[in-house]
């Protein structure tokens, strides 16, 4: 079931203790609501087709044509690819590192679990929105929206993620260690 926990981006009384969250909601229009109003898009859709375990990247967009047009279609974006992380995946520790870390894009961070979950957590304002996605999640995350991503120690998701460059996925990482003080999807 996804989730919203959202925590003022400050510990208790300076001792670095994780402050107790301000709200936490499973119920989706309650996600939708309260992510809209900090302008990061959440919709759920169904994620009606089941991938063979050996299922490869274009295997996954061919499969989800149909959901892939409609984003691109609505959102303007040129590249679509699918990321499919397995708990046994050779590069599973080295990407979780990566993109544990708080960064920006300078586009929307668009993406539609088809499989499995992640945890997206936004640092906006002077909160910390930790947002639990999973199979049917879309969201998107506005272009120079701090936030980091975790996949968990054990990942099994499969996300189409949608871009504006050919470049795909390009970071900038903050140098804030914020993201060490905030619930890790474990």
């Amino acid at each position: 079931m996804s989730r919203l926990s959202i925590f003022p981006d400050h510990g208790d009384g300076g001792d670095g203790a994780l402050p107790l969250p301000k709200l936490v909601c499973n119920d989706p229009a309650s996600i939708q609501a309260e992510l809209a109003d900090r302008c990061v898009g959440f919709e759920q859709w169904p994620a009606a087709h089941a991938l063979p375990p050996d299922a490869d990247q274009s295997t996954i967009l061919t499969t989800y044509a149909s959901e892939v047009a409609r984003v691109q279609r609505d959102g303007g974006y040129q590249t679509v690819d699918a990321i499919r992380m397995t708990p046994d995946h050779p590069e599973r520790e080295a990407l979780r590192n990566k993109f544990l870390s708080e960064h920006t894009h300078a586009e929307d961070e668009v993406r539609f679990f088809v499989e499995g979950q992640g945890l997206f957590s936004l640092h906006i304002d002077k909160e910390v929105l930790v947002t639990l996605c999973e199979r049917g999640d879309l969201i998107s995350v506005p272009a120079g929206t701090r936030h980091w991503f975790d996949m968990g120690p054990t990942p099994s998701f499969c996300a189409l993620r949608f871009f504006n460059n050919s470049e795909g996925w390009v970071a900038t990482f903050t140098g804030d260690s914020i993201a060490e003080r905030f619930p890790r999807l474990d």
